[in-house]
């Protein structure tokens, strides 16, 4: 784990995002080493590899949170399920956290919290693997983790909202991230962002967010640059921005257009 112990001064994403300080972020869903490397070194704050909606499997995962972590960046790890087996081989494979997906009640989270953390805080095994430095650092990994390891839950649907409140009370959770598509799918409506039980759905997001003092995230799935900025001006601090799909073809398709036009 070549960042993790370079440099102790280094400002890491928990901290980050305990000050509700600013971070911006990306979604890999393409198993390509490059494609990583080239966005680790854009000048995102962190990646997040995606193994929910992708084919990406376990050894991909590595090879690409490998590739993030030598670039100097936090590699995150949407995981496909609440399920504390995935999230401990993702934690050792050299994950700096992991987004979980579908959390919507307090025990919920709690169960994510446990799969990231030892004991006697949680419940997550002990293994020698890439993040323990094949065995030859896990006491330096075993502080690590239980000082800066992050565990994000993702609010995407309205039981999730409702129970925001005891959610994000929950001890350990280091934030949240609004998963769009599914939140407004939850109200039968998905992909209309528009439609006013959304609306009202990120209204209370925001608003209990505020009140308890606590990072707002949202995955702008399209990279769009002005709605990302108006995102940040109503207080997101963790942002997702784009996805690595949509960055190649909405370019090469703006390419062939503008060509052709």
């Amino acid at each position: 784990m070549v960042r993790r112990y370079r440099n102790e001064v280094d400002m890491g994403l928990k901290t980050l995002l305990r000050g509700r300080r600013f971070t911006i972020g990306s979604w890999i869903s393409l198993y390509n080493n490059s494609i990583a490397e080239i966005m680790a070194q854009s000048g995102f704050d962190w990646l997040a590899v995606d193994m929910e909606h992708s084919s990406i499997t376990l050894d991909q995962a590595q090879n690409l949170i490998q590739v993030i972590d030598l670039s100097g960046i936090a590699a995150l790890v949407r995981v496909g399920e609440n399920d504390p087996a995935l999230i401990k081989r993702v934690m050792d494979a050299g994950a700096d956290g992991v987004i979980v997906p579908m959390v919507n009640t307090a025990e919920e989270a709690e169960m994510a919290v446990r799969a990231v953390r030892y004991p006697p805080v949680g419940k997550r095994s002990v293994g020698l693997a890439r993040a323990q430095g094949y065995g030859q650092t896990f006491e330096k990994y075993r502080r690590w983790a239980g000082k800066e390891s992050v565990t994000i839950v993702q609010i995407e649907h309205r039981e999730a909202i409702e129970n925001l409140g005891d959610i994000l009370a929950v001890d350990g959770v280091d934030g949240s991230i609004i998963g769009p598509y599914d939140l407004s799918g939850s109200f039968g409506y998905p992909g209309e962002f528009a439609r006013p039980e959304v609306k009202r759905a990120l209204e209370r997001y925001e608003s209990v967010c505020r009140k308890m003092k606590k990072p707002m995230g949202y995955h702008a799935v399209q990279p769009d640059p002005k709605a990302i900025l108006s995102l940040a001006k109503r207080g997101y601090t963790f942002l997702a921005a784009g996805v690595d799909m949509l960055y190649l073809g909405n370019t090469c398709r703006d390419m062939v257009k503008a060509i052709k036009g």
